[in-house]
């Protein structure tokens, strides 16, 4: 689509063919639409996301902006030719004079503007404001980045040419122009495809696979044989994984639970099954399914299905919360499935999560569904993040939960999860996207702040209860390629209240930002973003309901559990 040229030797313009322009420096070889868009996405991507950045992160994701903005001019400038049957002209000298000047007053405004509201975000977020210089070398950051991706789009550019020109003696100019573009198109999708499954996530997959060698310090194999990788368990210690071992190496013991609780507390019960200890998903939860039986668990009076995030993370203040809530008398099961980190499985492990949450949950209930009914524990549900849509797949809708369960805790759904996406889309009139009512809370109920009243206040909740808890500001929870086409409702209707007022919708440049907010969502402060540390409790104390349970000993376990790593 663009021809450099030398300055003494220039061809005629090919109707149809971009020529550049003579006017330009030649260091930047570049064309004139596709400056001017690429300064409107630089300048856009300093416009408010969800999620406070730093000036080196706000460097990458400018530059990144830029190209896309210059390819999408260049193209636009192209096809706009092609329809009118005009050939490329060549831009004046003052043209390219004031695109340079009012590119940099422009640049300038953006970055000050994008810096004021950082420091209005970060302050929602009660976070030190970022220092001044390290955001002045946004730009140089950006510029680095944008001539680096340019570089590789114009050798891509440069192999089209190279085909075309090959194929021409052999065949048509249409069919070889046709020919050569759809060659390095399919040739750029299988190098990206092929980088990044075989390279890039078979790299992080090797690597945090090796990880699961090793133990972090401090934590051995339990003595106690109400833990799998204890005495008498089927499951391999070495199976576990790194993050398997953390959870039944670790946890409240029976005088911490007892001194908190002022009355004699049980030994809880943890059950799980590593990636290794087990061929697949089924033969993974048959696994725990024979833990739990071998360590009592089906007598205790809640039994705890977790289904992990991708690195088969158990979110270790979710569990506590939960055994200092229910005194101990619980057993938690779950299993691994991946070696990726969260942010990274949402967006590549999602098969794998639904295939081990319907398992691990059918195997489970297969089993207590055999038990008396007067002699089942209490069977609930809990899944973060990608757990929360592992967790959900094992259910139809919202009587299959409430027939099925006791109750779920689903904390920082990914906005692709099925359930989460019919009880939101089909909300009750008037209720906002942030903190929906479904069929007037009966078994369904979303909360900002569970520790607050859980709307609606004045309906009654039924026996089965499910709570949904999500930040406003989480980039999991409304990253959605719809962002690309489509203004959501949760920036339509009043905002939650750790979301900017300046944030707005604009098509493609939202869901770019959002996009880039996602590897940020735990780098804020506990009650936004993606990370939910205390709230389990009142999660917990909402859905168990547990006796004698009052506001204080809810904020003096949110401490307890805030205090620990």
């Amino acid at each position: 689509m663009e021809r450099l040229l030398t300055r003494d030797a220039r061809p005629a313009p090919e109707r149809g063919v971009w020529q550049g322009s003579r006017a330009a420096p030649r260091w930047l070889l570049g064309t004139l639409p596709g400056a001017w868009v690429a300064l409107l996405f630089a300048c856009l991507s300093f416009t408010p996301s969800l999620l406070p950045r730093t000036g080196a992160f706000q460097g990458f994701v400018s530059g990144v902006s830029a190209v896309i903005g210059y390819g999408l001019g260049v193209l636009g400038a192209w096809l706009w030719r092609e329809f009118a049957h005009r050939p490329a002209r060549t831009p004046r000298p003052r043209a390219w004079r004031f695109f340079f000047i009012a590119g940099g007053v422009a640049l300038v405004a953006a970055l000050l503007l994008g810096f004021h509201w950082q420091r209005h975000i970060r302050e929602l977020m009660g976070m030190p404001h970022p220092g001044s210089a390290g955001y002045v070398f946004a730009p140089v950051i950006a510029a680095f980045v944008f001539f680096l991706l340019l570089t590789l789009g114009r050798g891509l550019r440069a192999v089209h040419r190279a085909l075309d020109a090959r194929l021409a003696r052999h065949i048509g100019p249409r069919a070889a122009r046709a020919m050569s573009v759809l060659a390095v198109v399919a040739l750029t999708f299988l190098v990206a495809s092929g980088l990044m499954k075989d390279g890039l996530l078979g790299m992080a997959d090797r690597s945090l696979a090796l990880r699961d060698l090793t133990t972090e310090e401090g934590v051995v194999p339990p003595s106690t044989a109400l833990r799998s990788g204890g005495p008498g368990s089927q499951v391999e210690w070495e199976s576990l994984g790194r993050e398997g071992r953390n959870f039944v190496g670790r946890g409240p013991s029976v005088q911490q639970l007892t001194a908190f609780a002022g009355t004699e507390a049980k030994e809880p019960i943890r059950v799980y099954a590593g990636y290794a200890s087990a061929q697949d998903a089924e033969g993974r939860a048959e696994l725990v399914v024979r833990e739990l039986e071998r360590t009592g668990a089906f007598q205790r009076a809640h039994l705890l299905v977790v289904t992990t995030t991708g690195s088969g993370w158990v979110v270790p203040q979710a569990v506590e919360a939960f055994e200092y809530v229910t005194g101990g008398d619980s057993a938690i099961v779950a299993t691994q499935y991946s070696h990726l980190w969260s942010w990274l499985s949402v967006l590549v492990d999602q098969k794998k999560a639904r295939k081990e949450g319907r398992a691990l949950f059918d195997a489970v209930y297969e089993r207590w569904s055999k038990l008396p009914e007067g002699q089942r524990p209490k069977l609930l549900v809990f899944g973060e993040s990608l757990g929360s849509y592992g967790g959900e797949t094992a259910f139809s809708g919202e009587r299959d939960l409430a027939n099925r369960t006791d109750g779920a805790l689903f904390v920082g759904p990914p906005n692709f999860n099925t359930l989460y996406r019919e009880f939101t889309d089909q909300r009750d009139a008037g209720s906002p996207e942030v903190e929906p009512v479904y069929r007037q809370g009966r078994t369904v109920r979303f909360s900002r702040r569970p520790g607050e009243v859980i709307p609606p206040a004045d309906a009654p909740w039924g026996p089965s209860r499910v709570l949904y808890l999500l930040h406003p500001s989480d980039p999991i929870t409304w990253w959605s390629p719809s962002l690309m086409v489509k203004r959501p409702d949760w920036l339509r209707e009043p905002r939650g209240p750790d979301v900017l007022g300046a944030m707005v919708w604009i098509p493609f440049v939202t869901f770019w930002q959002v996009t880039a907010d996602l590897p940020l969502g735990l780098e804020v402060p506990s009650g936004y973003g993606h990370v939910y540390t205390g709230e389990h409790v009142d999660g917990w104390v909402a859905l168990v309901q547990p006796q004698g349970w009052d506001a204080r000993k809810s904020a003096r376990l949110r401490r307890l559990l805030e205090r620990k790593p």
